[in-house]
């Protein structure tokens, strides 16, 4: 295994990534990698577990991502590679088949979230201005974002400021309606605080609604996958990753808040993904939904680009550590992009929005992850025992230790997740499973030629 701090294309003879991403730049990444699809469709669905107080489980979930985040920010400065999680684990762990179902898990998360803009691009946002065949749309969607992250990851991240810049811009519009409106003796402050206690303790109303709400935190994590095209990674991810997420809750709270104050907690539930524009029908009924609609049409956009950059680096990461076959990391010469990989998780988004209920995942997606980040937690623990030559970000120890337990509640049963995203997190795994068999014959089978020829 190469050095953490080389790139893989040193060794194997491929070009490495190219290295154009800064501290600002970086900063962005994070920022529109949290801020995405999350908030603008989970809103109607968080409020439907809690209540008025829709503000409490996004700053939980917040709470929860934040102590995580320094693992990942220890992790990435010394291994500062592609793969992220995946890399983690295998270091602290060195079992093949764990290692893959993290990759996979963290893989599935990308590409659902990513198939799950795609759908909400052409049924919520693009429905506004025109009626459209699905799921045709979605697989335009996905390939002309599989057309950009080809192309390169200057455009790509060009494209995220660009994009994250407007979906920033669309929920200052939902604050600014609220403060407006609420100035104007509308709004209803009761509603802060009142807990959904119709079938379920206010405990379970909030831990419920934490852990679907932390789905609309998760993203900080992805960044990690982008390592080897940051320039000084080890220097710049701390600062760029806490403040994005400071960034991203603050924006999610004043939102949160403002629905609230707005929209009674069923009236949300009932908008579905359309709950921010329900608010501002509400606060704003002058306002044209169009140009929300637009706004949101570059968010889900964004969300997905990023998401699909996430997935492509993985597995590009998880084929130069050996854990995949070395053809899935091949770099084009010219792009400097990892276009096996970007093919690859393309056809897998693709055919997610072909023949998938993308709305059956996302909490299942949040299972998966919470799951992951508790192996996380735990990793950068184990790690303590390897030494690394250079300096870097070091996690209290209490950190990783407190966010594992809170992951793995959240992850329980105990938290009132519904009996579903269990179900289909255990048929996803196992066909992570009878991937892995797969991908093992084949490496078998590929080392027995070698060793034969040689």
């Amino acid at each position: 295994m190469a050095d953490a701090t080389t790139s893989p294309g040193t060794e194997t003879g491929q070009p490495a990534l190219r290295r154009v991403m800064g501290s600002k730049l970086l900063l962005f990444f994070v920022v529109g990698d949290i801020i995405g699809t999350g908030i603008y469709a989970l809103t109607g669905q968080v409020a439907g577990r809690v209540g008025g107080a829709l503000w409490l489980p996004f700053l939980l979930a917040f709470l929860v991502a934040f102590m995580t985040a320094f693992s990942y920010l220890e992790l990435v400065g010394k291994y500062p590679r592609a793969a992220g999680a995946a890399l983690y684990t295998h270091r602290a762990f060195r079992t093949r088949v764990l290692t893959f179902l993290v990759a996979f898990a963290v893989m599935c998360s990308g590409i659902t979230s990513a198939s799950s803009a795609a759908v909400a691009f052409g049924e919520t946002y693009l429905a506004e201005f025109l009626t459209s065949p699905m799921p045709l749309v979605a697989i335009l969607f996905i390939l002309l974002l599989a057309a950009i992250n080809y192309r390169g990851v200057r455009e790509s991240v060009t494209t995220n400021v660009v994009l994250t810049c407007i979906e920033l811009a669309g929920l200052l519009i939902v604050i600014g309606v609220g403060v407006w409106a609420v100035l104007g003796g509308d709004g209803e402050p009761a509603r802060l605080t009142e807990f959904n206690t119709e079938d379920q303790t206010w405990l379970v109303a909030i831990t419920s609604a934490t852990s679907l709400a932390f789905f609309a935190m998760v993203g900080f994590e992805d960044s990690v996958n982008m390592a080897e095209e940051c320039k000084d990674p080890v220097r710049i991810f701390p600062k760029a990753m806490l403040w994005g997420m400071v960034i991203a809750a603050t924006i999610y709270i004043l939102v949160s808040v403002t629905s609230s104050l707005l929209v009674p907690a069923g009236e949300l539930e009932a908008a579905e993904s359309g709950a921010l524009l329900k608010v501002i029908d509400v606060g704003a009924p002058g306002m044209p939904r169009e140009i929300f609609s637009a706004i949101g049409l570059f968010a889900v956009i964004n969300s997905a680009l990023i998401n699909m950059l996430m997935a492509s680096r993985l597995v590009y990461g998880m084929a130069n550590e050996g854990i995949i076959p070395k053809a899935l990391g091949a770099v084009h010469p010219l792009r400097r992009s990892p276009w096996v990989a970007i093919l690859f998780t393309s056809a897998i988004a693709i055919a997610l929005v072909s023949t998938v209920d993308i709305s059956v995942l996302g909490g299942t997606t949040a299972l998966l992850l919470l799951v992951v980040f508790s192996v996380v937690n735990i990793a950068v623990l184990v790690l303590r025992r390897e030494k690394v030559e250079h300096r870097h970000f070091r996690a209290p120890t209490v950190i990783p230790a407190l966010a594992a337990v809170f992951c793995l509640y959240l992850a329980s049963p105990l938290s009132g997740r519904p009996a579903r995203d269990y179900v289909v997190a255990v048929i996803l795994l196992g066909v992570g499973f009878l991937l892995w068999l797969v991908n093992w014959a084949a490496l078998r089978a590929t080392e027995s030629r070698r060793a034969s020829a040689e």
